[in-house]
């Protein structure tokens, strides 16, 4: 009589070792997901080490202390940041207060519209709907809203703990990136003596040293682009007559450190308040195509010529990110999503094995089209 008894499945150490990688990623993933209020701070914090670690490095080697040039930098980027607040304050409160106007105009500009769309949508809808006797209006009861004060308080409390959490966010970046600028390179060091051996060691902090110097140069010629941006679109929207062209001078240059979302972004702001703001299409259309020429000259021409090519990165793969970095952790999501990508091209480019995350990040036109085996085979008998 045949063994017909089942065979126990072989479990061989690499499938092991893949499950186990798995669960160890959706591990990971669930822990950045549920702790983001408290690991959205550093992970700030470290792009921003990275960011303005060149200027440190810089007055250090000229014989300034590292902690005193890392609080000097600090405090200069707190007081760029505060002055370019400062200037579109102003502005913007002007554009808030005159909101409900606003959203009047767009109403009544885009009413004619709404009309002719009901009156297809009646005209394709089927017959027996058209004919069908209209229901006799009845009077709804009107509803009592019960006043009180504790919707009042309970937003008041809202506020107030969301206010806390804001404000506990920012005082751990700052301290945190002085702490991280002021220990420079010998802190990366003697963590990587720690945990590795000395070969292994001086690899990381060669990489480490590699993504300072690679993220800050690549950030600090963004950041120049995106100001000649910000002072284009000023000028082009007081030409054309838009109001408060400080803010979206600033507008511009703040989205534009998001690539191709920052960008559609602007341009559907400035089409809807030029739209709100013009009675001609002409000068709607001449303003929505300005901002679409110099951002087209910012992308295709300024931006290559200053940045290079080798940290562009695939469209592709931007999109991705900005969407889970969004689902993940928000706008602190999102401002990390373009950095994260960026220091792992880095590393790719600084690692023995990392040749396939470079290409997988790298747009498909930058290293020219992959070259098949057959193709490497036959170059390799020629040579």
């Amino acid at each position: 009589m045949a063994d017909t008894e089942p065979k126990t499945p072989i479990v061989t150490p690499a499938r092991t070792a893949r499950s186990l990688q798995i669960l160890a990623a959706v591990a990971v993933g669930a822990l950045v997901y549920m702790a983001q209020e408290a690991l959205a701070p550093v992970a700030i914090a470290i792009l921003l080490s990275l960011v303005l670690a060149t200027p440190v490095e810089a007055l250090y080697r000229r014989g300034v202390p590292r902690g005193l040039s890392a609080l000097l930098i600090l405090l200069i980027f707190v007081g760029l940041v505060g002055e370019s607040v400062d200037l579109a304050w102003k502005p913007a409160q002007n554009w808030w207060a005159a909101a409900p106007q606003t959203f009047r105009t767009i109403e009544s500009r885009i009413r004619p519209m709404t009309l002719w769309v009901q009156r297809l949508s009646a005209l394709t809808s089927r017959p027996g709907q058209v004919a069908q006797p209209a229901a006799p209006d009845q009077k709804a009861a009107p509803a009592t809203v019960a006043q009180g004060s504790a919707p009042t308080a309970q937003m008041a409390v809202e506020v107030l703990g969301q206010t806390r959490t804001a404000l506990v966010a920012i005082v751990t970046v700052g301290i945190l990136t002085l702490f991280l600028m002021a220990g420079g390179p010998p802190m990366f060091a003697k963590m990587g003596t720690a945990f590795a051996s000395d070969v292994q060691a001086a690899q990381v902090v060669k990489v480490i040293d590699a993504v300072r110097s690679e993220v800050g140069r690549y950030y600090a010629s963004i950041a120049l682009i995106n100001v000649g941006l910000g002072l284009a679109t000023a000028i082009v929207t007081s030409l054309l007559g838009m109001p408060t062209p400080v803010l979206w001078g600033v507008v511009a240059g703040v989205l534009n450190f998001i690539p191709y979302v920052g960008s559609a972004t602007t341009l559907l702001l400035l089409t809807v308040t030029a739209f709100v703001s013009f009675t001609s299409l002409t000068r709607v259309a001449a303003m929505a195509g300005s901002y679409l020429i110099l951002a087209t000259i910012e992308g295709q021409f300024v931006q290559p010529l200053v940045v290079g090519r080798r940290l562009k990165l695939n469209p592709i793969i931007v999109f991705l990110a900005l969407w889970f970095g969004g689902w993940f952790w928000g706008i602190a999501g999102i401002v990390l999503a373009i950095p994260t990508l960026v220091v792992l091209k880095v590393v790719a480019e600084h690692s023995e094995h990392g040749k396939p995350m470079e290409e997988f990040l790298s747009p498909i036109d930058s290293h020219g089209p992959p070259a098949s085996p057959l193709r490497a085979k036959l170059k390799r008998r020629k040579s």
